[in-house]
């Protein structure tokens, strides 16, 4: 138990779990921040032109988004999981 005044003793690492490639941590974190960044650059598609089957520019570019957003979203978790390697644990089980 700690009392505050003393550092915590660092644990030693676990021969168990598999060092985490930090590079496609970061890929990942890029994808995510893709979409965050262009939506909020609302000047960008903030206009009318051009029409979609009669939809202005503005809520289709969103709308296509929403499928934008998906697939940079499935890449993400597959680098996530491709960077953190395999593990021993079962999904859902105790870890």
């Amino acid at each position: 138990m700690n009392s505050g005044n003393t550092p915590p003793q660092s644990r030693p690492e676990d021969p168990g779990v598999p060092p985490t490639d930090k590079g496609k941590m970061a890929l990942a974190a890029v994808l995510l921040l893709i979409p965050i960044v262009v939506l909020l650059w609302v000047p960008h598609y903030a206009k009318v032109e051009p029409t979609l089957l009669g939809f202005p520019f503005f809520f289709w570019y969103q709308f296509l988004w929403v499928f934008i957003c998906s697939a940079l979203t499935w890449t993400a978790y597959k680098l996530t999981l491709s960077a953190r390697g395999k593990t021993t644990h079962k999904v859902g089980g105790d870890r």
